[in-house]
Order: structure tokens, then C-alpha cells, then sequence
């Protein structure tokens, strides 16, 4: 395996695990959003306590992509990979059989810090498959497999939660248990070949990571929103909000490659300032939705353009350092993922308020990624 930038040859059955690897972060992290009603009930807890069982799995995942990257890629990505895949096996089990809301809260904890070591390592591995003139394309696929499983993960969800929840993360065991049987390619690197954290710490590097967290607060985090509004403000099933949240998934699923191909002819600064820009406008009019069928439509033109951005910084971070692109792409996710976890805080309570406002205030976010990439050069 190469570590110096140059690819490898890989085959399209040779990166299936790397694809379904990525459907799997995305797919344990929401896969709570339509069952909140039935684990309020299940451990009598208010919907602020039950919120940190998402919250809590994304902020150990943020905090150790800071360093995961790169420690993966010293200790390998192969022995790293398959190690956490068999610790969200484990966590998973916590989730199902949790006796109170406090081990589940726990278990989901450890699902995050495990997905942390497995995100950047194996898009990470994906860079070093394809030629770099056909790498926007391959990310773009990789890109609707995480689509697939954010979308998958409310239906399943839903179902879960009109009969049994549990049986989600029963679910997430299986299917970890089965990925562990093929890591991404790479082994340990020792000595002068071990990647540093001190390249991360640049300016552009961070400019790029808060533009991130911005995004994730906002726009990309607004399918939250989504999900708790079609609970508690339309009344949908977890079934039926399951359904809206897979359509703007699949949107998502079907234009990666698109976003991917794209990114590769007109470049990351022109694509990414075009799509930071039109998923700021667009995140949003969900909110003007009145039935199930309006907020289904809204939320897969919406998740269009909120897509495009996902695919871009997710490129740039497996790019732009070719001798750590696990550490690269880990810091940048890092802040996504941050993002992720402090936009539910911030907005779900402000919807009791007002639906439209707790939007269009989590939307205007997008402003500031706007801004930070209308800034960026491509080669510095």
C-alpha cells in the first residue's frame, strides 16, 4: 500500500466495503431521530434527555476525529478498522439490551468513539484506489452510500419504533460484525513514516474545519429538524417521518455522483461556493411544510443541494494532505461532526417556539461556509 500519495489499483468489488463501511456511520447516527417518542416513554425521560443518546454519540466521534485519523494510519487501517468495527458491535448490544436511559446513553457513546477510528480511514483508503482525475467521482459514490444510510437508518428506525426499537441495534451488530471480516488495505507506519498531527494545525486547515462545523449546525443538520417536526408538529408516525427523511437521503444518493464528477471539471472553489450558497437558501422552506407529502418534497430539494457540500469538503479532506489523508479527512470531520452534535442543543428546543424560526435560524449558518470557501484557493 501505497502512503506517499501515488494510487493503487482498485476494483469495484474491492471498494463495496469501503462504500457500505460509509453507509454505516451515517446510518448509526440517526437511526434514534424517529424513535425519541418511544425511548421518552421506554425510560421515562423528557425529550431533552433522550436527545443526548444522539448528541452523546456525536461528540466523543467529533473529538477523537482530531487524532484518529492520524493514529489509524500509524497503527494501521486494517488491524484499526477491524478492531472498532468489533467495538460498535459491542456498544450496539449495550443499546439493545440497556435496562435505563443512562447505559444507553453509554453504549451510544461508545458506538461514537468507535465510528470515529473507521470514518476517515476508510475514505482514506477509497483516495488510494483511483486516479486523482476520477477521485470527485469515487467520493461522490461514496458519498450516496452514506446518503443510503442516512436515509435507511429513519426507516429502520421508524419501524423499529412502531414495534420493537431495539431491534435497530441488533441491527448495527449484525452488520458490523460482517464488515470487520474486510478492513480497507494498510498497515501499520512506524518511525519517520508516521504522520504528524502538527501539519493539521494550520490556518487553512482550521478555516476549513469551522466552515464545517458551521455547515453541520446548519444545513446539513437541518434533516434533525425535519425528523422532530414531523413528530411533533404534523403528528407523522416514526414509520412515516422515516419515509420523508429516506427521500431527501435518496436525492442525496442519487446526485453524489453527480457532485462528484462535477467537483472533478470545475474544481472544489467554484462548485463548493455554488452549493454552500444554495443549501443556505434552501434549508429552510421545509419549515412552510403543513402535511407529510410537503415536507417529504421540501426536505428532497433541500437535501440536494446540502449534498453537494457533504461531497466537497469530504474530497478536500481526503486530498489535501497526501502523505495523512486519514488525519486530514478525521480533522475535518472532526468539526462536521461537532457541528453535528451542538445544532440539535441549539435548535430542537427553539421549535417550541417557532418551527420557521428554529429553521431558518439553523440555515443561516450556512452564511459563514459560504464566506470561508468564497476565500479558499485550491493551491496555496
Amino acid at each position: 500500500m501505497s502512503h506517499d500519495g501515488a494510487r493503487t489499483p482498485g476494483t469495484l468489488l474491492s471498494r463495496l466495503p469501503l462504500y457500505v463501511g460509509g453507509f454505516m456511520g451515517p446510518f448509526g447516527t440517526v437511526v434514534i431521530v424517529p424513535m425519541f417518542p418511544e425511548l421518552r416513554e421506554e425510560f421515562d425521560a423528557s425529550s431533552s434527555a433522550v436527545s443526548l443518546g444522539f448528541s452523546l454519540y456525536l461528540l466523543p466521534f467529533a473529538a477523537l476525529l482530531l487524532v484518529s485519523g492520524t493514529l489509524g494510519e500509524r497503527w494501521g487501517r486494517r488491524r484499526t478498522v477491524r478492531g472498532t468495527y468489533l467495538l460498535y458491535a459491542a456498544a450496539s448490544i449495550g443499546c439493545a439490551l440497556a435496562p435505563n436511559l443512562t447505559v444507553f446513553i453509554l453504549a451510544r457513546a461508545m458506538q461514537g468513539v468507535a465510528n470515529a477510528f473507521i470514518t476517515p480511514l476508510l475514505l482514506a483508503g477509497l483516495a488510494e484506489t483511483v486516479p486523482a482525475d476520477r477521485f470527485g467521482r469515487q467520493v461522490g459514490i461514496y458519498s450516496s452510500f452514506q446518503a443510503f444510510g442516512g436515509g435507511l437508518g429513519p426507516i429502520i428506525g421508524g419501524v423499529a419504533a412502531d414495534t420493537n426499537w431495539r431491534y435497530a441495534f441488533w441491527g448495527t451488530m449484525a452488520v458490523s460484525l460482517v464488515l470487520a471480516l474486510a478492513p480497507p488495505q494498510g498497515e501499520a507506519r512506524r518511525d519517520a513514516e508516521a504522520p504528524s498531527l502538527r501539519p493539521l494545525l494550520t490556518r487553512r486547515m482550521v478555516a476549513l474545519g469551522v466552515a464545517f462545523l458551521f455547515a453541520a449546525a446548519g444545513p446539513i443538520g437541518i434533516s434533525v429538524l425535519v425528523g422532530v417536526a414531523a413528530r411533533d408538529v404534523l403528528d407523522l408516525s416514526g414509520t412515516a417521518t422515516g419515509i420523508v427523511l429516506f427521500g431527501g437521503a435518496m436525492s442525496a444518493l442519487v446526485l453524489g455522483p453527480t457532485w462528484g464528477r462535477l467537483l472533478d471539471s470545475v474544481g472544489t472553489r467554484k462548485l463548493g461556493l455554488i452549493a454552500a450558497a444554495t443549501a443556505t437558501l434552501l434549508a429552510g422552506v421545509p419549515s412552510f411544510a403543513t402535511s407529510g407529502w410537503a415536507l417529504g418534497i421540501m426536505w428532497i430539494i433541500a437535501s440536494a443541494a446540502i449534498s453537494a457540500v457533504i461531497v466537497i469538503f469530504q474530497a478536500l479532506g481526503a486530498s489535501i494532505m497526501p502523505t495523512n489523508r486519514g488525519g486530514a479527512l478525521s480533522f475535518l470531520l472532526a468539526f462536521r461532526f461537532a457541528g453535528h452534535a451542538i445544532g440539535p442543543i441549539l435548535f430542537v428546543p427553539l421549535i417550541g417556539w417557532s418551527v420557521r424560526g428554529a429553521f431558518f435560524m439553523a440555515a443561516g449558518l450556512g452564511l459563514v461556509t459560504t464566506v470561508v470557501i468564497a476565500t479558499f484557493r485550491e493551491q496555496d
